[in-house]
């Protein structure tokens, strides 16, 4: 989609900021034109004596030529617009409307093609959700099913070690489930917050310590739902004041910082080290949330594309060792947590690597 002029212009917003060809000025100086048509062949009719009904018949001829001529300047785009909408109600989103008009109908055609870029950019995302999906749902199943095979045809017994490779399996299964399931939770909206008050050292703590335990688990096991299998990137917490307490739900906070984390330690590099920073906000219970890392960062030009699903990044080898691609969706999860809390989270400046911040509002204000 053009980052030019006309794509940013909101829909109905003139171009300029003027409009001086809208089809309310045309439609007012087709009658003026009419009248003043009228007007002139009456004062000839008076002077030359010319019968009344000779003149009606010219005015009539010439008030309809020239409403013909206005009406096709109006239509004709309206039917180009009506058969792009055809061809994009029937699954084509490579046609186009002409951007030629500076009136209501030019801002019509401009948002009808910003409509079929965006239309166009979620078929591409779905299909490769679906190509994801299935190439990651693949290989769990393919390797479970020659585990159960081997132990039903008695080539392997079913030995700790076995029934652990099965597990293995059955986990990377289960995570790629409910990636799937927080996929749709994010496209049906609201889910009901179960705000309440904790402190977030003891907090934050339990969520980094489960990252370690997790990461730990699964070295030497590919994930399937892009978690990260590295154990050589440090996590360090930065509580302050220690005692610091907020005011959210604490499921989908795990949800923010366990996805940011997973994030940064895919992308940092070896033996790096991830910051999770806390400090207070500007209201009562507020929080400001920091997840550094010491990666290659995020260009200026992708950030506002950061939090989009299925957006794995741009950055050339974004992976470090021990982490796949993953499903491009832990930011736009982390992203739809925070907005149902009302808070912000984005791409901060940075001397190094890629830092997130994310600013939670606290207390519901109270009016007075």
């Amino acid at each position: 989609m053009s980052d030019g002029p006309a794509a940013r212009r909101g829909p109905g917003e003139p171009r300029g900021g003027v409009r001086p060809f809208s089809i309310k000025t045309k439609l007012g100086a087709l009658v003026v034109i009419s009248v003043l048509i009228t007007t002139g062949l009456m004062m000839i009719a008076m002077r030359t004596e010319t019968e009344l009904r000779f003149i009606t018949v010219f005015s009539m001829i010439a008030t309809l030529l020239i409403t013909q001529f206005v009406a096709h300047s109006l239509t004709a785009p309206l039917d180009e617009m009506n058969a792009v909408a055809r061809s994009i109600s029937h699954g084509d989103y490579t046609r186009r409307v002409r951007e030629n008009r500076r009136d209501e109908l030019g801002d019509l055609a401009v948002t009808i093609n910003r409509m079929a870029d965006e239309l166009a950019a979620q078929d591409r995302q779905r299909k490769e959700l679906v190509a994801n999906v299935s190439h990651e749902l693949r290989t769990p199943i393919a390797g479970l099913r020659a585990v159960l095979e081997n132990i039903v045809d008695g080539v392997t017994e079913a030995d700790p070690e076995t029934m652990r490779t099965a597990l293995g399996q059955t986990e990377r299964l289960g995570r790629l489930v409910e990636t799937l399931l927080d996929l749709s939770r994010l496209d049906n909206g609201v889910v009901p917050l179960k705000t309440r008050r904790f402190e977030v050292w003891p907090y934050l703590s339990g969520v980094l310590k489960e990252a370690n335990m997790v990461a730990s688990a699964r070295a030497g096991i590919a994930s399937g739902s892009g978690s990260h299998t590295r154990t050589d990137v440090h996590l360090h917490l930065d509580v302050s004041p220690p005692e610091l307490t907020a005011y959210a739900d604490p499921e989908r906070i795990h949800q923010v910082v366990a996805n940011l984390i997973d994030n940064a330690v895919k992308h940092s590099p070896p033996h790096g080290r991830v910051t999770v920073r806390a400090r207070r906000g500007p209201h009562p219970e507020s929080l400001e949330l920091e997840v550094l890392d010491e990666g290659p960062g995020i260009p200026r030009s992708e950030w506002h594309r950061v939090f989009e699903r299925f957006n794995r990044g741009a950055v050339t080898r974004p992976h470090g060792p021990g982490s796949d691609g993953g499903t491009g969706l832990g930011l736009a999860i982390a992203r739809w947590a925070v907005d149902l809390h009302g808070g912000r989270i984005g791409v901060a400046e940075s001397e190094r690597g890629c830092r997130i911040l994310v600013s939670l509002p606290g207390l519901p204000s109270v009016p007075s």
